[in-house]
């Protein structure tokens, strides 16, 4: 995972930061097309979605220093597209969108136990560690021990980060005296998950909460970016260990309509969107 691209590097505030916004474009529109997109297209697609001119060309630009988008001038204009790194992230929040279940309801049993115990000075890897078990979907247990229902491929998490042997991973069963509805309350604010849901339900599926947004495109691209806040720290707890009334399913289902009354006009703004061929792009 792209370290900058992380979940920790957007803001945990409720209004999305313009470059979850930008990711979301990427993600909905240029991904699988092999296209690079104009800034022109980015600044006038993202301010009709609320984000200024000034914060679009920012974090074009802080994210083309990072080699997180591909830059490139063909005569007055100016084209980026995603990197490798950043169409991996891309890819996984597509996969978060269209292929998780929003509740785990096919859960075996298992957990996956990870600890780790890093030196104090390690304080930017911890960080990222911490981000990176976060969005795996791991929850802190106690100390340097974390957990996560099901089995994850844990190998990635310390990519980069000079973790060797400061990892150690386990696959694990809650038995008695274990509660593991109450191991669920304790590693996970539930609270704050589900608050996250019914903000986006009740955003989205009442028309005067609406966000008034121009034109399908715009609406379409803020409605993607919104679920995206509300599913990238859920970890898809088993069904069995979560409240009755757990918000998720309704608000997925409100996202499902929405997003289908806004498809027809929003592909229609994004055939028109100015792009160029990869290859095009990658002749510098």
């Amino acid at each position: 995972m792209s370290e900058a691209l992380a979940p920790a590097d957007e803001a945990d505030a409720d209004a999305p930061r313009p470059q979850a916004i930008l990711l979301t474009f990427l993600g909905g529109y240029l991904l699988g097309r092999g296209v690079h997109v104009a800034t022109s297209s980015l600044v006038d697609v993202l301010h009709r979605a609320g984000v200024s001119e000034h914060a679009t060309r920012s974090t074009v630009s802080r994210m083309a220093r990072r080699e997180q988008l591909h830059r490139v001038r063909r005569g007055r204009q100016v084209y980026v597209g995603p990197t490798p790194a950043t169409r991996e992230v891309l890819r996984d929040g597509d996969a978060r969108i269209w292929r998780t279940d929003v509740v785990n309801t096919r859960w075996d049993g298992s957990w996956t136990l990870l600890s780790f115990s890093l030196p104090d000075a390690w304080q930017r890897e911890r960080h990222l560690l911490r981000a990176r078990l976060v969005w795996a979907g791991f929850g802190p247990l106690q100390g340097g021990l974390w957990i996560a229902p099901g089995e994850v491929d844990v190998r990635a998490l310390g990519e980069g980060l000079g973790l060797d042997g400061r990892l150690r991973a386990f696959d694990a069963r809650a038995v008695a005296p274990t509660d593991a509805d109450a191991l669920v309350r304790d590693a996970w604010d539930l609270p704050a998950l589900a608050g996250r849901y019914a903000a986006f339900r009740d955003r989205w599926a009442d028309t005067a909460a609406r966000p008034d947004l121009p034109d399908p495109l715009a609406a379409q691209l803020l409605l993607q970016t919104d679920w995206l806040q509300a599913v990238r720290r859920d970890p898809r707890l088993p069904r069995r260990h979560l409240p009755p009334d757990w918000p998720a399913e309704p608000a997925h289902a409100v996202f499902r309509e929405r997003y289908a009354a806004y498809e027809p006009g929003a592909r229609a703004g994004a055939a028109d969107l100015d792009v160029i061929p990869d290859e095009d792009a990658a002749r510098g």
